[in-house]
């Protein structure tokens, strides 16, 4: 399986509501429970006034587009992950399985996907 490495910094946010949205990025993950609203967006697109803000996070995209039959590539990626110290933040899409983890974590994640058999590129 092929993992793509997007280039850029992301920021994940919670924000008061969807005004803080910017649609017009290229990356922009925007959720809303009966609690809260959240925001995965390029660290240069965050919102200003968002109610909190983690910055420092690179992504991977799982290439290709994902068949809804398919099972526990999600879980084989994180649990490889946490075998290996390294946090992420996923987020899914109707096409893939996006994963973000902290910017000095990359190296490593890159490293032990490898040994594992994930194309990196």
């Amino acid at each position: 399986m092929k993992i793509k490495r997007i280039d850029g910094e992301f920021s994940i946010c919670r924000v008061s509501g969807p005004e803080q949205i910017d649609l017009s990025s290229a990356f922009c993950f925007a959720a809303k429970t009966d609690e809260e609203s959240s925001l995965v967006c390029e660290t240069a697109r965050a919102p200003r006034g968002a109610e909190a803000r983690d910055d420092g996070w690179a992504a991977f995209r799982i290439e290709g587009v994902l068949d809804f039959s398919l099972v526990g590539i999600l879980a084989r990626i994180s649990s490889l992950m946490a075998e290996n110290g390294i946090g992420i933040f996923a987020v899914s899409t109707y096409n893939t399985d996006y994963i973000f983890t902290k910017k000095e974590n990359i190296a490593k994640a890159v490293a032990v996907l490898a040994e594992n058999g994930y194309e990196t590129a």
